[in-house]
């Protein structure tokens, strides 16, 4: 079975514009597509590469200038002051689910299989989405289908599930089709249910806020010149992206010195974001939904 396949995986790695001798760092290791590529430039460098999910301890490949540290991103810094490593040249960033996390029934990621409403990107994580979805009160569930799943009837949905579980709490992914399933609109039902369930993966792994901490951390560990590529795979996560490389902060808000000259800790390399053409689409039909951004640290 493929681990995964590395979207825009030589435009993602040309971005970098690897040094022989700089310290690189993968903070989504995975299948170890984009962290091979990088192996492959390096000469006395050094790659370190994260990623939390412990399946992920399998593609690690036995290099003496590559650590692997089990663990999520948003520990970037503490992780890397541990190995003596203040600064980098680069960092790369796959953002979203892994083939092999979609295409294990059991981790509950997907609509398409009945299985346990698990959802932790770390197994050994607290809250599964099950927890979550018996747990949190009406609105808070609203909210989070609203703010991460872009869905207008949000209430309704919320209404669906605390009204279902007083009765019967949902455990598996038949469980809440069932619960919420005339919600979702003709002939429109697998836009819905990705929608659903990308909303509760993004809040069982708290993704958005992870992200932010990530970028923050990357901002203050790069060197000047050293770059920052990200790969997206929703709106949500790609507006955070982008906000951060032109501005600096998540808002988006420009700020200016007093010359009138907005003020940006980067140079935007490929200003309007890099989506893979027909030809990867054809290959590789969950990378459509890729974008990725450049920036460089001013």
């Amino acid at each position: 079975m493929v681990y995964h396949i590395p979207a825009l995986l030589k435009e993602s790695i040309d971005g970098l514009n690897i040094q022989p001798e700089g310290i690189y760092v993968d903070v989504t290791f995975g299948g170890g597509g984009h962290s091979m590529e990088i192996l492959k430039r390096l000469t006395t460098g050094k790659l370190i590469a994260f990623d939390q999910d412990e399946d992920a301890v399998l593609n690690v490949p036995a290099d003496e200038r590559f650590l692997f540290l089990n663990q999520n991103f948003r520990f970037l810094t503490n992780n890397l002051r541990f190995n003596y490593i203040s600064s980098i040249d680069g960092l790369i960033a796959d953002l979203g689910v892994s083939f092999h996390q979609f295409d294990e029934p059991e981790r509950g990621f997907t609509f398409r299989q009945d299985a346990p409403l698990d959802m932790r990107m770390n197994k050994t994580g607290s809250v599964t989405a099950a927890q979550l979805l018996n747990t949190m009160d009406e609105e808070a569930l609203a909210t989070i289908f609203y703010r991460y799943g872009e869905l207008s009837n949000s209430r309704k949905i919320a209404r669906q599930i605390a009204t279902t579980r007083n009765t019967k709490p949902l455990a598996t992914v038949i469980d809440l089709i069932d619960t919420i399933g005339n919600q979702a609109p003709f002939r429109q039902e697998h836009k819905f249910y990705a929608k659903l369930f990308q909303a509760l993966r993004i809040a069982v792994n708290h993704e958005i806020e992870y992200l932010q901490e990530m970028l923050e951390q990357s901002l203050a560990l790069l060197k000047t010149g050293g770059r920052l590529v990200v790969i997206s795979y929703h709106s949500l996560e790609d507006r955070v992206v982008k906000n951060f490389m032109k501005t600096g902060n998540f808002e988006g808000e420009e700020k200016k010195d007093f010359y009138g000259n907005i003020e940006t800790p980067f140079r935007i390399i490929n200003k309007k974001g890099t989506t893979p053409d027909d030809q990867e689409i054809s290959i590789n039909n969950r990378a459509r939904s890729a974008r990725m951004r450049i920036a460089e640290k001013i």
